[in-house]
């Protein structure tokens, strides 16, 4: 008679299973399932953006035809002065200015913004004031107020206030055309170059600079080595804004006797009157040019500051163009192959 308690180690066989016993099938590989079958994913559909490119597409179309067959224009006559000397002598005028009163105007507005920054109240109200001053006088009343300096002041001295002056100059011989365009743009491309100056130094952690101070680093070392470095992130693309602005604000020297580039058409114009158009449309066309060119350099300034903050750096339009290309030839193949 079986007990009714089995001892810990007994064996549990199949005839111990209640139950049907299930028959050995035949041996063999188990059997294996079919991959699924592949899919071609299809983008999702979006009629209201091809409508609107397609009607941009129209606009520029129609605008470029406008300016392609309408005779007012006369491209004939904007070929015949795009290159002519005046012009490029003209256009030589407003590069150099351009750079003088560029390089000027960042070497004021750097310490300008240094003196804003400083601990100083006197520095700070120096600057502040200065560029109250600057920034609310059109550049315009600047401009013509040097060119008429020499009628307030006829010589220039320094020296000690009330005293006896070291050196001397001659206000009429200082004052030169070209002198008065760069000391003007120059002064008042540093109000605002200060700014965005002082906005770049401010957008930099206040960590990093209790970081160099506990160093023991010095001051230039520090804002040469920490601070600038990483103010360049936020400071060249608002200050190549202000240069693109610089560039065009050159325009205004005309009205000091400096032939610059719309000065050159300007007088052309005036000499030949059936010209108008053609000669404000090649001023248009190297301004252009020069915008352009400013756009690229700072395209790939930005491209190099930005190393150590993005992870990828943007690609470059070469880049660009050879993953499109690649792109195109993965889809042409594909569409080949379905």
């Amino acid at each position: 008679m079986p007990s009714s308690r089995e001892s810990p180690g007994a064996a549990v066989t199949l005839a111990d299973v209640p139950g049907p016993v299930p028959e050995p099938g035949p041996a063999g590989p188990p059997p294996t399932e079919k991959p699924p079958a592949a899919q071609r994913v299809l983008p999702l559909r979006r009629p209201g953006r091809w409508l609107a490119a397609a009607v941009v597409l129209v606009l520029v179309a129609q605008i470029v035809h406008g300016l392609v067959t309408n005779p007012f224009y006369q491209w004939d006559r904007f070929a015949y002065w795009f290159l002519r000397p005046a012009v490029l002598d003209g256009l030589l005028v407003t590069l150099e200015v351009t750079f003088l009163s560029a390089v000027l105007g960042l070497l004021g507005g750097v310490l300008l913004a240094l003196a804003r920054l400083s601990p100083s109240p006197v520095l700070r109200t120096v600057s502040w004031f200065y560029l109250w001053l600057f920034r609310s006088v059109p550049l315009i009343v600047v401009l013509l107020f040097l060119y008429n300096f020499s009628a307030l002041y006829q010589t220039v001295s320094l020296g000690i206030p009330f005293g006896p002056a070291f050196f001397t100059f001659d206000e009429n011989r200082l004052a030169t055309d070209m002198a008065v365009a760069v000391v003007g743009l120059s002064l008042h491309e540093a109000a605002y170059a200060s700014e965005v100056v002082r906005g770049g130094i401010l957008s930099v952690d206040q960590g990093q600079h209790e970081a160099a101070a506990a160093l023991g680093l010095p001051k230039r070392y520090q804002f040469l080595r920490i601070v600038l470095p990483q103010a360049l992130r936020s400071f060249v693309p608002n200050y190549v804004n202000q240069l693109i602005g610089l560039i065009k604000a050159t325009s205004l020297v005309f009205y000091v006797s400096l032939l610059d580039l719309f000065g050159a058409a300007q007088s052309m114009s005036s000499t030949y009157p059936g010209d108008i158009v053609p000669l404000l449309l090649v001023a248009t066309v190297w301004y252009l040019i020069l915008t352009s060119v400013v756009s690229v350099v700072q395209f790939y300034v930005e491209r190099r500051s930005s190393r150590g903050a993005l992870r990828t750096l943007p690609p470059t339009p070469w880049q660009r163009l050879r993953t499109g290309a690649a792109e195109l030839r993965v889809r042409a193949r594909r569409e080949t192959a379905s």
